[in-house]
């Protein structure tokens, strides 16, 4: 992603080593680690500092003064970060994606591919919060509009992830929603793999699990998105303040299903849903 966002800077007229230094943190996946680095950033005395997911909320605890653009997953307005889409109002504005509306789609998509599915086991990172609480209530809605049984999971590291999907041999839900964050998304070649061993059907946020096997995905398009935050952030190196800088939701999003894992899974797919997606892998 950070080659998207690199884009984005380039478009508002920036090129790293040229005109722009940047200053990498990560936290790999250690949330606990996040406000010491975005202490760190601050303590520079950085320009602009960009921040998504969990460490938005870090950077925001560490300066109202130096401008932050942020990527998040859920409603920057009820997260706290900005007032108003239009009007931010602080030191902070960027891109949403607002994952957890998206939550309904997936499990629509679930439904059609597998239209006597009764339960739908859900991954959850209870520590991506408050993302997770919103797709969790989101998926709750949803479920009971469709008559669907939920049943919800819970991992942060691998050995939960693998913990999780050793309890289908149990339970035997009727296919695997994968939720939103970093953490389950960097993770998807062991639930793709995990979900093949089991037959277990998938679904996930990022276009890239498709690719990796995973039956379909439903989301933003990511790498999109990376290259808004970026020229949103030259706007904001160009003079711009964050407080007059509306946020922008992404509206560019893709369905991509992988016909090769739905033929191993048994699984035939709607020919009308393959005809809207935006792509079909074979």
């Amino acid at each position: 992603m950070a080659k998207a966002f690199k884009q984005g800077l380039k478009e508002a007229g920036y090129i790293e080593g040229s005109n722009i230094i940047i200053e990498y943190r990560w936290a790999d996946n250690q949330y606990d680690r996040l406000p010491a680095l975005a202490a760190d950033l601050v303590g520079k005395r950085v320009t602009a500092i960009f921040a998504n997911g969990p460490s938005v909320a870090a950077a925001k605890a560490s300066t109202t003064a130096i401008p932050i653009i942020f990527l998040t997953g859920d409603d920057p307005v009820r997260l706290g970060f900005v007032a108003s889409f239009n009007r931010p109002g602080g030191n902070a504005t960027g891109i949403a994606i607002l994952s957890g509306e998206l939550a309904a789609k997936r499990l629509e998509l679930l439904r059609e591919l597998l239209p006597h599915a009764r339960t739908i086991a859900v991954l959850i990172n209870p520590d991506y919060r408050p993302v997770s609480q919103r797709f969790e209530a989101d998926i709750k809605t949803a479920a009971r509009a469709r008559g669907l049984m939920i049943q919800f999971l819970q991992a942060n590291n691998e050995r939960e992830i693998i913990e999780a999907c050793n309890s289908f041999v149990e339970s035997r839900p009727d296919a695997l929603l994968v939720g939103p964050g970093p953490f389950l998304d960097s993770r998807r070649d062991l639930l793709v793999a995990l979900a093949a061993q089991r037959a277990i059907p998938a679904a996930f946020e990022t276009r890239a699990s498709a690719v990796a096997g995973g039956l379909v995905s439903y989301g933003a398009d990511v790498g999109d998105a990376y290259r808004q935050a970026g020229m949103h952030t030259g706007r904001v190196l160009k003079g711009e303040k964050p407080a007059d800088l509306p946020v922008l939701q992404a509206t560019k999003l893709e369905l991509v299903i992988n016909l090769k894992t739905a033929k191993a899974l048994g699984l035939d797919v709607p020919l009308g849903l393959t005809a809207g997606a935006d792509e079909v892998i074979e």
